[in-house]
């Protein structure tokens, strides 16, 4: 047996961490199928015998595997002795058994990510809206639940005006999922703070879920222009409005008094021909890379460390604080 790991060393579970001196046949463990977290099955585990190990420092733990044990990089399968300096497969650890989702794509996906743009909060493990119009919360709630399958409920709040100075009603939808909230940033390039957030081109997949897109901005962070049929969507955040005029041909000017912006959407855009359909996934990347910082090595003169291998089917890799392995054999 090429590789394996120490009794103590944890290795991510379906259900929790186990120790590797705990693992049997049958177990279920985590591993990375491209970029979604995936079970794989324990068939075989052999155990032996060695006076070396080594501590791999990545940029969120030290794990202690052997030298020879097969990590995955950007370039491959390499042996942990030659990891020094580069990055390994990694997803957060923590996160492994939370509920994933299945995202419908259509209309509601749209209106849902585009009222979340124009008003919603993405917190670490929620997502919510509070406005002051119940048929909007409504609107929204339902979209959602469309969506992602979540249930969303409308709860009455009150919110402080700084208008008015005093607190005024207000409702308010929040579902707690950590998947989703991290699938939100990962649609809006990795920042969801309003001033920050790249237009979410996943919208873009069709035109029922950009004119979804549309309508739940609109009902948030726009209004119906008097005068001729269109609408004005109102940011402060000029790149997201001048990425949406491109897709929609519309001209786009700025202000540059440091107050929001305008972009009019007229009734009429889609016979610009503007719109192209792109495909981005609707599900969330689950793997990254960790950068390793540091090698050392062990070695005992007294009681030899016992190694623990797996054999796994029908993925071959498993993890080890999130970090992507693999049997040589």
């Amino acid at each position: 047996m090429e590789g394996g790991l120490p009794s103590g060393q944890t290795v991510n579970a379906v259900g929790g961490r186990l120790h590797a001196r705990e693992v049997r046949v049958g177990c279920r463990l985590w591993t990375l199928d491209g970029d979604r977290t995936v079970p794989t099955t324990v068939t075989g585990v052999t155990s032996v015998q060695a006076r070396e190990v080594l501590d791999v420092t990545t940029d969120h733990v030290t794990f202690t595997v052997t030298p020879d044990q097969l990590l995955s990089t950007p370039d491959g399968w390499i042996h942990a002795r030659d990891a020094q300096d580069t990055v390994l497969a990694w997803t957060p650890a923590r996160k492994l058994n939370r509920v994933r989702l299945d995202i419908a794509p259509g209309y509601p996906l749209g209106y849902f990510v585009g009222a979340t743009c124009a008003d919603g909060t993405v917190g670490g493990n929620y997502v919510s809206l509070v406005v002051n119009d119940r048929e909007f919360a409504l609107r929204y709630a339902g979209h959602l639940t469309s969506a992602t399958g979540l249930a969303a409920r409308l709860e009455a709040v009150s919110r402080p005006s700084g208008y008015l100075g005093r607190e005024v009603p207000g409702f308010r939808v929040r579902v707690v999922s950590s998947y989703l909230a991290d699938l939100l940033r990962q649609y809006v390039g990795g920042d969801a703070h309003h001033l920050r957030q790249a237009f979410p081109r996943v919208v873009l997949r069709d035109r029922d879920t950009f004119e979804g897109f549309l309508d739940g901005y609109g009902d948030g962070d726009g209004c119906q222009v008097n005068t001729w049929s269109a609408r004005a969507l109102i940011s402060a955040n000029v790149p997201f409005l001048a990425d949406l005029a491109q897709i929609i041909g519309a001209r786009f000017t700025p202000r540059t008094d440091g107050k929001a912006s305008r972009l009019f959407v007229a009734d009429s855009w889609p016979s610009r021909g503007t719109f192209r359909a792109e495909r981005h996934p609707l599900r969330l990347r689950e793997s990254s890379w960790a950068q390793v910082h540091r090698l050392r090595g062990r070695v005992t003169t007294g009681k030899p460390y016992t190694l623990h291998g797996f054999r796994l089917e029908p993925r071959p890799g498993f993890l080890i604080n999130g970090h992507l392995a693999r049997p040589a054999w």
